[in-house]
């Protein structure tokens, strides 16, 4: 087992990687000590990991959540389907509520958690990809709004995340391929020798190699937990940790909230931050190809829908970026090297997203 200390003064947290964990009888008796317990999870993941998770309880019993699946649920209304739950189980706020799934479980578990009772704790149990090396760490909780991804929310910090990657051996190749995409964020972000390890290892990351894997995991949650632990609440530094997201929740609002994949829209923005940077001068045009090409041969989308351009601008200003009516967007000055700009030529921005997204 792997382990990284998120470090936010005296209310750090431990992430802790590798196989067989949700069954650690001596892990969850350490990070899920509470009375009552109440797992969340979906209709996918309940039948394949529930069962592990409850042998590693060693028969304390728990109440569970069981929510359909996917994106488009990721709304007030299921988190009031939590608290429901949660009061119908009359957990308390000495009670622990443990997500037990990928980033839409974890994102309405963990707000729910943040709300009830003025906030409860609760451990990350991840599932996919995505969720264990981005979504699951850092405290970002919430769910979205017609009119934009995640725009109701909270910060509220889990006491462990537990991250299985036995897990990803029953996840969609789809999905995997997602998560691959925060991965060369956190690369793209941070560290550039990381960078170069994943155009060389992309292939043995996504076959499931262990050691591949793990490694990847364990980078990915370092860059972010660093970076975290310097700027909780997204006050400036954290803010890196969205390239791309700009242009990608726009996507996922635009496209309809579950048909493209947030790691796919991901991709997709990074590429269009990639080549704006380039554009503007600001990265070498080798560098954004690299970015294409990696993300290309990791079988992800490296253009847009075709949106349109008015209609991507229109949903990129409700960015919680946006200040003083100007879009922060991160930049790369190099691989590994992030910036936060609200100073770039709009004409460029416009020119880009019109040749991607259509006029």
């Amino acid at each position: 087992m792997q382990r990284i200390d998120l470090k936010l003064g005296g209310r750090g947290y431990p992430i802790l990687i590798g196989a067989g964990l949700l069954a650690s009888v001596e892990l969850l008796q350490e990070h899920a000590a509470a009375a009552r317990l109440m797992v969340v999870t979906d209709e996918a993941v309940a039948p394949l990991w529930l069962p592990r998770l409850a042998q590693g309880l060693a028969g304390r019993p728990f109440d569970r959540c069981v929510l359909p699946g996917g994106e488009q649920r990721k709304t007030l209304g299921t988190v009031a389907t939590v608290i429901d739950a949660l009061v119908a189980a009359r957990v308390n706020r000495d009670g622990l509520l443990m997500a037990l799934g990928g980033g839409v479980v974890g994102d309405i578990a963990g707000f729910a958690a943040a709300t009830y009772q003025r906030g409860i704790a609760f451990v990350q149990l991840p599932t996919t990809l995505l969720a264990q090396v981005d979504s699951a760490v850092g405290g970002k909780t919430g769910v979205n709004h017609p009119g934009g991804k995640n725009l109701i929310g909270a910060f509220h910090q889990p006491s462990a995340v537990i991250t299985d990657t036995d897990t990803l051996g029953t996840l969609a190749d789809r999905e995997l391929r997602a998560g691959f995409a925060e991965i060369v964020k956190a690369a793209l972000v941070a560290d550039a020798t990381f960078f170069s390890w994943l155009e060389d290892h992309a292939d043995r990351v996504l076959a499931l190699d262990r050691a591949a894997l793990e490694h990847a995991i364990r980078r990915a949650c370092e860059i972010k937990a660093a970076i975290v632990a310097v700027d909780e609440r997204e006050a400036g530094r954290r803010m890196v940790l969205n390239l791309g997201h700009s242009f990608a929740h726009a996507i996922e609002a635009g496209a309809g909230f579950g048909r493209v994949l947030h790691g796919e829209a991901v991709a997709a923005g990074i590429v269009l931050a990639a080549e704006l940077s380039a554009r503007l001068g600001r990265l070498p045009g080798a560098d954004a190809m690299r970015v294409r090409e990696l993300l290309l041969r990791a079988g992800l989308p490296v253009d847009p829908p075709r949106l349109g351009r008015a209609r991507m601008l229109e949903l990129m200003g409700m960015d919680k970026k946006v200040a003083d009516g100007r879009l922060r967007l991160v930049l790369l000055d190099g691989i590994g090297a992030p910036t936060i700009s609200p100073d770039y030529p709009a004409d460029v921005l416009d020119t880009l997203l019109a040749e991607r997204a259509g006029a």
